[in-house]
């Protein structure tokens, strides 16, 4: 059960996906001292994809299609989101969030479509697919939004330019 709650975040009372994607906001900063975030990412939503799709059918069994509780597509469809980031920053992290939360929420055009087929796949999919959708947008905020640097770890000097373009007050 830890692995499809994540670590107990799809028990929360009020909308555990949020909870779950919080998951994966954890596992994508502690994968960001890493020499090569992308890959680590990538291997780590791969990973969890093998487990969740292992432990899929016995929450299934238990709590019916695709639980509540079973967060741990979240976690994945996050990571995917921040696959393209070289090392996030905290604004990296929390646009990331909200553009994944959107995602796997709205579920456009073909993400409910993936819900449908059977088994664990069934529910890690939609998110996979939604954090692709998350991944896209995010790539445009970088190029058209805010200064690449400003994505990357320790780049304190660029991300206070970065906002001060945005109209954000600087302090």
């Amino acid at each position: 059960m830890g692995v499809s709650t994540f670590g107990g975040l799809g028990l929360a009372p009020v909308a555990p996906g949020t909870f779950g994607t919080l998951g994966g906001v954890l596992v994508a900063w502690l994968l960001s001292g890493t020499p090569n975030f992308l890959l680590s990412a990538l291997v780590a939503a791969l990973a969890l994809y093998v487990l969740g799709r292992a432990v899929a059918p016995w929450a299934e069994a238990h709590a019916g299609k695709d639980p509540g509780f079973f967060v741990v597509d979240e976690v994945i469809g996050y990571l995917v989101t921040v696959a393209w980031v070289g090392a996030p920053t905290p604004l990296a992290l929390f646009v990331a969030f909200v553009v994944f939360r959107f995602f796997d929420i709205a579920k456009p055009p073909p993400v409910k479509r993936f819900e449908r087929i059977p088994g664990g796949d069934g529910i890690l999919l939609d998110d996979v697919v939604a954090g692709v959708y998350g991944l896209a947008v995010m790539a445009l905020l970088r190029t058209f939004l805010l200064e690449p640097a400003a994505w990357s770890l320790g780049a304190g000097e660029e991300l206070t330019g970065a906002l001060g373009a945005l109209g954000a007050p600087l302090f």
